[in-house]
């Protein structure tokens, strides 16, 4: 799958970003750094990485907002219990706590407890873009500051 995605450049890192931050477990870095190894300006890649994981947050928030036990444990893979667990935190922090939502497994369950708590949306959106954006950024910094290490070592 992680192929595929790569064949399609920018528009198959927004997929996978997307995807990755919803419903299919992998990780969109994969697929960041094979389209920055392909030669696509970091600078796109960024945006197009923000704004499909972002994007995908948001869908799992609004998934928590509707508050259908059955989709939530059927689409993405959270059981009751779990969210119930993460209620103090997310009553404590709020929307802060969307800051976080890029984080692996627990992160998805903080972006569907922030819709399911009904934390302010607009708050909850720009924290995970801005969480989310760091993360990636920081992906991409490293890239440029490694891409040559790292390149000369896969072709050795």
């Amino acid at each position: 799958m992680v192929e595929f995605l790569l064949n399609y450049g920018l528009i198959g890192l927004f997929v996978a970003s997307f995807l990755a931050s919803t419903v299919i477990p992998f990780s969109s870095e994969v697929v960041l750094t094979g389209v920055l190894f392909a030669g696509v300006n970091p600078l796109y890649a960024f945006f197009a990485a923000t704004a499909g994981n972002w994007l995908g947050g948001l869908t799992s928030y609004y998934i928590g907002h509707l508050g259908r036990w059955d989709i939530i444990e059927k689409w993405l893979g959270v059981k009751h219990e779990r969210l119930i667990k993460q209620k103090s935190k997310i009553e404590k922090y709020g929307s802060l706590i969307a800051l976080l939502t890029w984080l692996p497994i627990i992160g998805d369950i903080f972006a569907i407890g922030l819709g399911f708590y009904r934390i302010d949306f607009i708050k909850s959106a720009f924290f995970m873009l801005i969480g989310r954006s760091l993360r990636f950024a920081g992906w991409v910094l490293l890239y440029i500051l490694y891409e040559k290490e790292v390149f000369s070592y896969l072709i050795a």
